[in-house]
This record gives C-alpha cells, sequence and structure tokens, in this order.
C-alpha cells in the first residue's frame, strides 16, 4: 500500500516536472513564438523564399533577418568564421536563453498583416519590415513591447488611423519611420500630455494621407533630429515652437500650409523644405510676407494680390482664345481634371498651327507667350534633343529641352507619361515643371534651371583650381543620388524607372546636393531611340548585364547603374570606353583584382582618402562593398535603393565639411552636414 501511494506521487510529481518544463519553454522561448505566430503571419497565403531559411534544420544563425541576445544581454555573434562552433551548432533554438533582439526584413516580399504577438518579444530593440506589401494596422499590442527602439514600416500598404497607443513606446524610441504607406486621419498625441519622448531622433510620416493642423505635440521631442511630415494634407499654421527644435533635416513640403513660417535660424533651411504648400505661407526662404497699414493682415494681403494675379492670367487667356477663334475649344482633347496644378493652354501662331502648353506645380506663372519668345542659349545636344537655357523676359531662367522629330511617341502615348513625370516631386530631382507640343509634333520639356556643374565634371575636371570633392562631399552627393532613386521606385503612387543613371545627368550645386535630370525619359521614345540609350550606356559603362533592350528597363537595372556611379564617385575613374585610348574601363574588375591582390586601399581617388583615419570607420570600405553589391551580375542579389539609402545613412563620414564656398579648395574646412 505505501509502495503504490509513493509511486502515485512519484508518477505526479513526473507529470508536475514535465508539464513546468513545458510551461517554461513556452513561455520564454522567441524561437517558438517566431515560428508559430510571426513567420505564418508575414508569409501571407504562399511560402516566402525568404523566411522559409527560418527552420530548425539550419543553424540559428542563417536564419535571415534576424539576430540574437542571450538573456545576460550579451549578443549572439554571427559573424565568425563557419567554423565556429555557435554557427555550426543547429541546436542553439533550442536554448531558452536566447532572445530575439532584432527583426529587419527589408524588400523581403512579405505579406499579410503585421503580426500582433511582435509586442510580446522581450528584448527586441530593432523591427524594419520596410519595403514591403504588408496591409492592415499597426496592431495595438506592439505598444506592450518593453525594449523597441527602432521601428520601420515605411513603403508598404498599412492604411487607417494611426493608434494612439504607438507613443507607449515613447520612452524607448528613438526612430519612427512609416513614410510611404496610406495612414489617414489626424495624428494622435500621446496619452501623457507632456510626453517628451526623450529619446526619438527621427520621425518620418511622409507620404501618406494624413490630414489635420500640425501635429504640435511634436514640438516637445526635444531630441528630434529629423522631422518630415512632406506629402500629406495638413493644413493651417505651422507652430512658432517648431523652431525650438534642433533639428538636422526638416521636410514639410507638399501639404496645405499656410500663414507666416516660425523665424528660424539664418539660412538653415532652404525654400525646397516649404514647397508645394498653400500659396499664402510666406516668410524665410520663402517670399516676403506682405504688410502695410490698412488693417488686413498679411496673409488676407497675400491672398488678394494672389487672387489679382491668377485672375489677370485667366482673363487673359481668355480673352487670347476668344480672339483666336472658337475652333479651339472644339480640338481639346485634355480633360481639364487631368492637368497637374495648373492649367492647359493652346496657342494659334499663324502658320505653326495650334499648341498646347500642360503647367504642373511650380509653374503656375507661366504661359505660352513666355515659353515661345524666350532667348535660348545652347547647352547639351544628346541624340533624341537639344537642351538650352532659356531668358524669360520677366528676367527669369528656365532649362528648355526639345525632343528630335521623330524620336517621341505619337501624342495619345506621350501625354500620360508627361502627366505621371510632372507629378514626380523630391528635393534631389529636377522637377518638370511645363510640357508644350506644338500642332506639327515638336515637344519641348520645361524644367527650373540650376546654374551648376554636372557630377561627372565635378570628377573628371583636371583643371588646376577645381573644387576638391573629399569624402564628406562625396558621400552627400551619393546618399543625394541614392534618395532621388529611391524615391522614383518607391516614393510615387505609380513607380518611375530612371533608365539613364550616369553622372552626366546629375547636377550639382554650391552646397554638393544632388539632383537627377532626365528620368524616365525613355518612355517617351520610340523603341530605335531606346535602344540606342541602351547602346550609349554600354559604351559609357553603367548597363546592367542584363539590360538588352530599353523595355526590360527596372529598378534593379537602375541599382546597377548607381552601382557604378559610386565606384566612379569612390574611385574618380571614368567608366566604360575612354575616348582616347579606345580601352574599356571596367570598375568592378578593377575592385575585385585589388580585393585578390590585397591592395584595396589602392582603388580610391586620392582626394577621397585625404583626412581620412580609418577608411572603415568612416564609411569608405562599407560604400565600396555596397557598390559591388549593387554591381552584382545577378538582379535579384542587388540591393533596393531603400536598402542602399539606408546602408548610406548609417555609415556617414566622421568629418563631414561639406557645406561651403564651392571656391573652397581646402577640405577641412565646412560646416557639417
Amino acid at each position: 500500500m505505501e509502495f503504490t501511494h509513493l509511486y502515485s506521487l512519484c508518477i505526479l510529481f513526473f507529470f508536475f516536472f514535465t508539464f513546468s518544463v513545458t510551461l517554461s519553454n513556452s513561455a520564454t522561448s522567441d524561437v517558438q513564438l517566431l515560428l508559430a505566430k510571426i513567420k505564418p503571419s508575414l508569409q501571407g497565403n504562399k511560402e516566402n523564399l525568404v523566411l522559409s531559411s527560418w527552420n530548425t534544420s539550419l543553424p540559428l544563425c542563417q536564419w535571415r533577418g534576424l539576430q540574437w541576445v542571450y538573456s545576460n544581454g550579451s549578443l549572439l555573434s554571427c559573424d565568425t568564421l563557419l567554423t565556429s562552433p555557435q554557427r555550426t551548432n543547429a541546436s542553439l533554438y533550442k536554448d531558452p536563453t536566447l532572445q530575439l533582439y532584432s527583426l529587419t526584413l527589408p524588400a523581403a516580399g512579405l505579406s499579410g498583416e503585421i503580426p500582433r504577438e511582435i509586442g510580446e518579444f522581450s528584448s527586441l530593440q530593432s523591427l524594419f519590415l520596410g519595403v514591403n506589401s504588408l496591409t492592415g494596422n499597426i496592431p495595438l499590442e506592439l505598444a506592450y513591447s518593453v525594449s523597441l527602439a527602432d521601428v520601420d514600416f515605411g513603403s508598404n500598404l498599412l492604411n487607417g488611423n494611426l493608434p494612439p497607443s504607438i507613443w507607449n513606446l515613447c520612452d524607448r524610441l528613438v526612430s519612427l519611420r512609416l513614410r510611404g504607406n496610406n495612414f489617414s486621419g489626424l495624428v494622435p498625441e500621446p496619452a501623457l500630455p507632456n510626453s517628451t519622448c526623450k529619446n526619438l531622433q527621427v520621425l518620418d510620416l511622409s507620404n501618406n494621407k494624413f490630414e489635420g493642423s500640425f501635429p504640435a505635440f511634436v514640438t516637445k521631442f526635444h531630441g528630434l533630429k529629423e522631422l518630415d511630415l512632406g506629402n500629406n494634407m495638413f493644413s493651417g499654421s505651422i507652430p512658432v515652437s517648431l523652431n525650438g527644435l534642433n533639428l538636422e533635416k526638416l521636410n514639410l513640403s507638399y501639404n496645405n500650409f499656410s500663414g507666416v513660417l516660425p523665424v528660424f535660424e539664418e539660412s538653415k533651411y532652404n525654400a525646397e523644405v516649404f514647397e508645394g504648400n498653400n500659396p499664402e505661407l510666406c516668410g524665410g526662404p520663402l517670399r516676403k510676407c506682405k504688410s502695410g497699414s490698412t488693417g488686413l493682415s498679411s496673409r488676407t494681403i497675400a491672398a488678394i494680390v494672389i487672387g489679382l494675379m491668377t485672375s489677370a492670367v485667366v482673363l487673359a487667356s481668355v480673352l487670347i482664345g476668344y480672339v483666336q477663334g472658337k475652333k479651339r475649344k472644339k480640338n481639346r482633347n485634355g480633360n481639364e481634371d487631368d492637368i497637374e496644378e495648373g492649367e492647359e493652354e493652346e496657342n494659334d501662331n499663324g502658320d505653326t498651327g495650334e499648341g498646347k502648353l500642360i503647367l504642373f506645380q511650380g509653374a503656375e506663372h507661366l504661359t505660352l507667350e513666355d515659353v515661345l519668345n524666350a532667348t535660348g542659349q545652347v547647352m547639351e545636344k544628346t541624340s533624341y534633343g537639344t537642351v538650352y537655357k532659356a531668358k524669360l523676359a520677366d528676367g527669369g531662367t528656365i532649362a528648355l529641352r526639345l525632343l528630335r522629330e521623330g524620336t517621341c511617341k505619337d501624342r495619345g502615348s506621350c501625354l500620360p507619361v508627361i502627366r505621371q513625370l510632372g507629378r514626380v516631386r523630391h528635393e534631389n530631382l529636377v522637377s518638370l515643371r511645363a510640357f508644350y507640343q506644338g500642332q506639327r509634333g515638336e515637344k519641348l520639356l520645361i524644367y527650373d534651371y540650376f546654374p551648376h556643374k554636372n557630377l561627372h565634371d565635378l570628377l573628371h575636371d583636371t583643371r588646376a583650381g577645381k573644387t576638391m570633392l573629399n569624402w564628406a562631399r562625396r558621400h552627400k552627393i551619393a546618399l543625394g543620388v541614392a534618395r532621388g532613386l529611391a524615391h522614383l521606385h518607391t516614393g510615387v503612387e505609380v513607380p518611375v524607372t530612371h533608365g539613364n543613371v550616369k553622372s552626366k545627368n546629375i547636377i550639382v550645386d554650391e552646397f554638393f546636393m544632388a539632383r537627377l535630370t532626365e528620368f524616365g525619359l525613355d518612355k517617351l521614345m520610340v523603341p530605335a531611340v531606346t535602344d540606342e540609350m541602351v547602346a550609349i550606356a554600354k559604351t559609357d559603362g553603367y548597363k546592367a548585364p542584363e539590360l538588352q533592350k530599353m523595355k526590360k528597363c527596372n529598378s534593379r537595372t537602375d541599382v546597377y547603374a548607381f552601382g557604378i556611379l559610386l565606384l566612379e564617385i569612390l574611385m574618380g575613374k571614368k567608366p566604360g570606353k575612354d575616348g582616347r585610348s579606345g580601352e574599356y574601363v571596367d570598375l568592378p574588375s578593377l575592385v575585385k583584382t585589388a580585393v585578390l591582390e590585397e591592395t584595396t586601399l589602392e582603388v580610391f581617388d586620392i582626394a577621397v582618402l585625404k583626412g581620412i583615419r580609418s577608411p572603415m570607420e568612416d564609411g569608405l570600405i562599407q560604400a565600396l562593398k555596397l557598390a559591388m553589391g549593387c554591381c552584382a551580375p545577378v538582379a535579384t542579389v542587388r540591393p533596393d535603393m531603400n536598402e542602399v539609402v539606408k546602408q548610406l545613412e548609417e555609415n556617414r563620414p566622421r568629418n563631414r565639411s561639406a557645406l561651403y564656398s564651392p571656391t573652397e579648395t581646402r577640405s577641412e574646412i565646412g560646416t557639417p552636414y
């Protein structure tokens, strides 16, 4: 009897012990949570190739996009040699002391909704799920996280209102990036009215559908370094308290802000930070606010003046149209609702017939007469057109690109592309301001004029006294180009491939701000011309191996061309066929040879190395690796441009002496950017 009782107690103890261990393991295993909840949610209804590496048959260090930390705070090192036991031990996933530290899966083809269980990871600090196809909203449970510091859900398909609980992360949050989604409504305030989010440095809500007034509570986040609210539907005035933030980057463009700008530190922000808002917005780098003793506010006076000017232009257009006859109205085939941010004018110039002028945002003041009467000076000739510097009667200057006859598609195919390009706005892109098409089929693209050199001339000018391009300046140029390309690929409603990335198509101003030109022009051209563009790209050394016809151009071929461009920036050498010797300079091959011969530092331009103490710490080696990754022969292996931007931002040079007069040639003098 006693034996039976003792046996029963042993059985009970065994089951209790087994249940306790099972319960403990299920409660502490981040691996189990990852496999049971996170993986099925992120891959949606089909197997994801990236997530397929999350498999217990593989060593934990080979699970893609993950970093692990032990409960004692030490990171699991996955950067050691393949012979390391930590790399080869496939049973590491069973260790209950291992916890998820970082989940980084940008551009991984993820779908479905953000898993609610992400908030259950007690040590998760970095969550990067940008540039995927995630839908739905941000789950409320995310706010339960006790350690999240960096969150990036940018460039997905997320929608709905931003949950107020997001600010529950405030005490630990360092960066919050939600750009390029479909979030709408008001930006919610933190539940605690005096919340300062003391550690928050980056807040990016750009390219969504947020509305309402400026979220003034963010001016209490005194640790902010970057604030981006661009391309939303915010309205009203910009609070004076914004000037209390020590921001390194600010973007409020393309909203509906009005009123008087706060007084910022002199020359801290340029006009592009505020462009694309209500015409009433004034002050600072914008136009001066009108004032007087009439008793009317400057805002009201500005509105009256703008209204009168607009009325005058419209009245003049109507009168000209009436005099020229009703025939023009009959032949119109443009719908006013399709015209971007402006008017459509048509003109009958005697024997030349009628013409059409389509205006886009920023060129509302321009008239057909201004364009046709401008005095031009040839700046550049290409196989598909001529670029003119044109002086307007009012003293302004524009750039005109006259497309050569026979190079363009027909009118019906051309106008949708033109309207698409006319909507693209970014600080690192030269925006299309207007388009003119004559009765005989002549086509004229109208841009802002920038009186600066292109990157090709800056890099390869051999004359004495040329501007010194140190690493900080070159890095800023490269980052600007990358941001512009990333915007074309993922920041617009209909993605745009550049199709002709090269140093000659990048304008650099006196502050080393880079702007890409000629993006999307291949979509206007007939196949014979676009194939000629591919041939030129091959000669110039920028053509991706798989690109045979321009119609096959895509974001990955743009990435390849950017990789060659980044090598050109780092090495100071012209890619492609040398015009003098006839030899072909293959930049990636030069780098591969240098690596094999252990002479990697010799590939860098001497001006790049000037003042650099450590090529690794200053991001030079990382930039070289990034460039080679972009030039991978297999397109699917190349990173996307958002990942390129991220890597360049994470590996900035320490001595960022990039902003100073272009006449200054010493690399160690300047203002950090």
